[in-house]
């Protein structure tokens, strides 16, 4: 059996040697000076994957009473409401259950199904991701892009005894998301997922993939390098 083609090889950096100077212009010439020599450069491409955890669990708290009269069944089901509010604001969580803390979530629920009995129904806490949340995501895959493109085209200027100097071009190329909810899509869930499996399908995932162009400054400092 043959043996399949290689696949096609890819150049994550590249040293460009230095240009030859320009002839002088007429102007460049009156003013009594070649122009500055272009200096070598190193072109990398980099990238990166991050994930994030939902910031954000919403919990529906739902109340019943059996009480024979409707105006008792109003009154239990008001204090028991009363109770609810009660509780989540001496856990120092929004009244409208909606959590940050995951760990105070599943407190307050234990705290109510224990206090409440059988006349408290809480859904299962759906999980998902504020803006700002998100926001955070891609601006953090983003930046660790860039410092791995950085880190290689260091390595690469290491390698030749080279000093690697300011970046002339960096450029996002590609950045991709996926997985995640937002408040505005809450999928349902089954009821059997334990906690961590809620967390974990709500996780938010991004990949960024950038290209920059570093200038390489010379002969890398040995003293520098020794340390």
């Amino acid at each position: 059996m043959a043996l399949p083609a290689p696949a096609p090889s890819r150049v994550f950096a590249e040293l460009v040697p230095a240009q030859a100077p320009a002839p002088l212009t007429p102007a460049q010439a009156g003013r009594g000076g070649p122009p500055a020599p272009s200096g070598r450069e190193v072109h990398v491409s980099g990238s990166a994957e991050l994930s994030a955890g939902p910031d954000r669990a919403r919990v529906s708290v739902r109340l019943g009473s059996r009480k024979e009269a409707a105006g008792a069944a109003r009154s239990s089901v008001t204090r028991r409401l009363e109770y609810i509010v009660q509780a989540a604001r001496q856990r120092g969580v929004p009244v409208c259950i909606i959590f940050s803390d995951f760990g105070k979530m599943q407190n307050v629920c234990n705290l109510l199904i224990e206090k409440l009995g059988t006349s408290v129904t809480i859904s299962p806490p759906r999980f998902y991701h504020t803006p700002e949340a998100v926001d955070t995501l891609r601006r953090q895959v983003c930046v660790a892009a860039v410092g791995n493109t950085r880190q290689k085209a260091q390595e690469v200027c290491r390698l030749f005894g080279q000093s690697l100097g300011k970046p002339l071009l960096i450029r996002e190329e590609e950045t991709r998301e996926w997985g995640g909810h937002t408040e505005s899509h809450l999928p349902n869930s089954p009821d059997l997922l334990t906690l961590q499996e809620r967390i974990q399908n709500a996780t938010a995932y991004a990949s960024c993939r950038v290209f920059a162009v570093f200038e390489i400054k010379g002969k890398e400092n040995r003293r520098n390098k020794l340390l």
